[in-house]
């Protein structure tokens, strides 16, 4: 995609895709410095939100915590779930773009309430609801959205967890970080092949495989959003342990950056045995049709995240979608109301 051509310049999603570039650009690793150390001295890290505040950035981070080896506790989940949950030794980052997202206000008045003092906002507005639960609250740079689906905040918003991490471990990203975004450019531009969009136009259910950071999953919520199309999340080598008992002749699978000793068994159980049409998302060459993005290291996930909006937008043009407004989807999910100052209604 590009913004030369009218077709995707039309569109305030294509436009805030590559606004991505500049927000990672921008981006200063140094915002999380003293909030680092105050989640370092804790011990323990929750990070909460819905759908796109949550998936990738919280996950993205919790593999990076583990790969990294940091002694740190950092756990996600949604936040009405996590309000049966004994935060008081967290410290707990709440992320809500809008500021006015119930269950993430609900828990953070909750733990307010319980004396938690690390309570840490992410939005993407001033003076929300949401800040008036939070100890401190982190505005984003990139701006407000007009889409409908989140994508630039949903970069920042990782990044922003990840320096977390950066601080904690004085791990030093700068030329990394510096060379993120031109990789970015050439994910979000990438041509994607033709036979690509034919597959999924015939596709009843696309799929998403691929590790627990988020990136499948996010890829598949933007997939309801911006395609329309049904579509299912596979955690790791899910796809392979059952679920091809009803897949049919022609569904698709994108695996974002599929695992080498797992080749063989893809195209045995999924393209030979179940007729499934198979794409990888990679920085490397692979036996299937393959999406190949730059190799960015630890960042490897923003560029595969990136490449895979890209497909998503070139299937929904294909399919005359109106990429900025879906039927239903709405831009706050599950919007608190508030009355009077201060006050809040569950």
């Amino acid at each position: 995609m590009n913004l030369k051509d009218k077709k995707y310049a039309q569109y305030a999603l294509v436009q805030e895709m590559m606004d991505t570039v500049d927000t990672v650009g921008k981006f200063d690793a140094s915002c999380t410095r003293e909030i680092a150390a105050q989640v370092s001295r804790a011990g323990r890290v929750f990070f909460t939100g819905e759908g796109s505040s949550r998936i990738f950035p919280a996950k993205n981070s919790l593999r990076k915590s583990k790969r990294w080896g940091l002694d740190l506790n950092a756990q996600t989940d949604g936040s009405w779930q996590s309000r049966e949950y004994d935060l008081s030794k967290f410290a707990v980052f709440f992320a809500s773009n809008s500021g006015r997202t119930k269950e993430v206000t609900l828990l953070a008045r909750k733990l307010m309430e319980q004396g938690n003092q690390l309570r840490f906002g992410l939005t993407a507005n001033q003076d929300t609801i949401l800040s008036k639960y939070c100890a401190s609250t982190h505005v984003l740079n990139c701006g407000w959205e007009q889409a409908v689906a989140a994508t630039k905040s949903v970069v920042e918003q990782a990044l922003y967890y990840e320096s977390v991490l950066w601080n904690i471990a004085g791990k030093d990203v700068k030329d990394a970080l510096a060379a993120l975004p031109e990789k970015i450019e050439k994910a979000l531009t990438l041509d994607i092949p033709s036979e690509i969009v034919e597959w999924v136009k015939n596709a009843e259910t696309i799929y998403f495989a691929g590790y627990n950071d988020g990136v499948a999953e996010e890829l598949t919520l933007k997939t309801n959003e911006i395609t329309r199309r049904k579509s299912d999340f596979l955690e790791g080598t899910y796809a392979l342990h059952g679920i091809e008992e009803v897949m049919k002749d022609g569904d698709i699978i994108f695996w974002v950056d599929p695992i080498p000793d797992e080749y063989d068994k893809i195209q045995e159980c999924l393209v030979n045995g179940a007729g499934v049409k198979v794409v990888a998302i990679a920085d490397h060459d692979t036996p299937f049709l393959t999406i190949r993005t730059p190799e960015a290291g630890d960042f490897n996930p923003y560029v595969y995240l990136c490449a895979g909006w890209n497909v998503l937008v070139e299937i929904g043009i294909a399919t005359g979608m109106d990429l900025d407004h879906p039927n239903r989807a709405r831009k706050v999910g599950n919007e608190i109301a508030e009355q009077g100052t201060g006050t809040v209604q569950a």
